[in-house]
């Protein structure tokens, strides 16, 4: 029997997946890829983490169910870590949880706090669960600027006064990915004041708040006076560590919500494996050089890729923050899409990114780059880049040519 489901429905084809496939093909013709499609860490993750994991995971009593709230040196490791680093104080009983990723923590708090029809506040562009969390739990969702400034707080106003039912919650991603847009103190005070006002929660995603470049470290909501009536902060062990595959993360703020995403959890998960909760806290306790090393990483190659690409006739800004370049379509392609020209730059420069129009119909003029080749494929990927963009009338031509064939 064949039938469509309801929450299937509501949600549309992975735009990756075309590129994807292309891109399999062409390893599998022994092509040589550079790929910088996928925000995956290509680095280890440092031996200090790994060994606790090793040396945890000899104790056979640690591997029994764990707690879905996060073992308590965990929770109270993160505590920690908002105070050093936000002078922020977490009540690690009552204001912390440890998720299976910040990912999953935001699906499972948009689970808790949706009801059929409700609406919610996302940028465009912006990470897929951010939107798609919602959507998956009924909810409808209404797109808003993703710089921060007055425009983004003129398109709160207007939320407010035109949605039925008003919105429930708003989402921020600061340092944004894909855009690398940064907020500071004054802008998050802005939106606590006015989501205070209106009764709206705020979930913000801090998940690259440890990779930065030639800035002041990215603030927290959390800093915000009053933020705690309202608003729940999620961040990840991935990027900050190069954990990527041991899926930790971690909400922390208003009590309400996380005691509502500590209720959905524990119909859901019993927690992470002990051994990878009891490495994160040495990840968290322990020294700290090894995140020094992992942005100066970031950067040498963000020099590398914008310096590069620019010099080649691509001029893109050079982000401030993350692990990713938002790079605008060259004028000459621009009428061909994101996904169009991730295409033709794959096939013809061997070199992949992510179309933006998977991070929403407003990310269509840009694709992303995800600083995730050492410095030598990132060098070879600029080699091909500028030969393909030196050619590009022909290239240009035959694209077209295949595009209205298609149509």
């Amino acid at each position: 029997m064949e039938q469509e489901f309801h929450r299937i429905k509501r949600l549309p084809p992975y735009v990756f997946a075309e590129v994807n496939s292309m891109k399999a093909r062409a390893r599998a013709a022994g092509e040589d890829i550079i790929d910088f499609g996928m925000g995956n860490p290509d680095s280890p993750t440092p031996q200090h983490i790994v060994d606790k994991l090793v040396e945890t995971v000899q104790d056979p009593r640690t591997h029994r169910y764990s707690n879905s709230r996060g073992i308590p040196g965990l929770r109270k490791a993160l505590s920690g870590y908002y105070q050093r680093r936000f002078n922020v104080s977490i009540d690690p009983e009552s204001e912390a949880i440890v998720t299976l990723g910040s990912k999953e923590g935001l699906a499972n708090l948009a689970s808790a706090i949706t009801s059929p029809g409700d609406v919610l506040l996302v940028p465009n562009p912006s990470y897929p669960i951010h939107q798609f969390g919602f959507i998956i739990a009924g909810g409808a969702v209404r797109n808003i600027p993703v710089t921060p400034g007055p425009n983004f707080m003129a398109a709160l106003e207007r939320a407010v006064i035109h949605s039925v039912p008003k919105p429930t919650a708003l989402v921020l991603n600061y340092p944004n990915n894909p855009t690398a847009e940064i907020a500071d103190l004054d802008f998050y005070a802005q939106v606590v004041d006015f989501c205070r006002h209106h009764g709206i929660w705020v979930l913000s995603d801090i998940a690259y708040s440890e990779i930065y470049f030639d800035i002041d470290p990215p603030p927290s909501i959390l800093q915000v006076p009053g933020a705690r009536d309202i608003a729940v902060e999620f961040t990840s062990m991935s990027k900050t560590y190069s954990m990527p595959g041991w899926r930790i993360g971690f909400a922390a703020g208003n009590k309400h919500l996380i005691s509502a995403l500590a209720r959905i959890k524990s119909y859901l998960d019993y927690g992470a494996f002990t051994p990878i909760q009891v490495a994160a806290t040495a990840a968290l306790n322990g020294p700290q050089d090894c995140v020094d090393d992992i942005r100066r990483l970031y950067k040498e190659r963000r020099d590398v890729l914008v310096e590069g690409l620019t010099s080649a006739g691509w001029a893109l800004p050079s982000p401030a923050a993350t692990m990713f370049a938002w790079a605008p379509i060259p004028p000459a392609f621009q009428h061909l899409g994101s996904v169009e020209y991730s295409k033709l730059l794959l096939r013809e420069a061997r070199v992949a990114v992510s179309p933006g129009i998977g991070f929403g119909e407003h990310g269509d003029g840009h694709v992303r780059f995800g600083l995730i080749e050492n410095l030598h494929r990132t060098r070879q990927a600029i080699r091909s880049v500028k030969a393909f963009l030196n050619n590009y009338d022909k290239v240009l031509e035959e694209a077209d040519g295949r595009k209205n064939t298609k149509g």
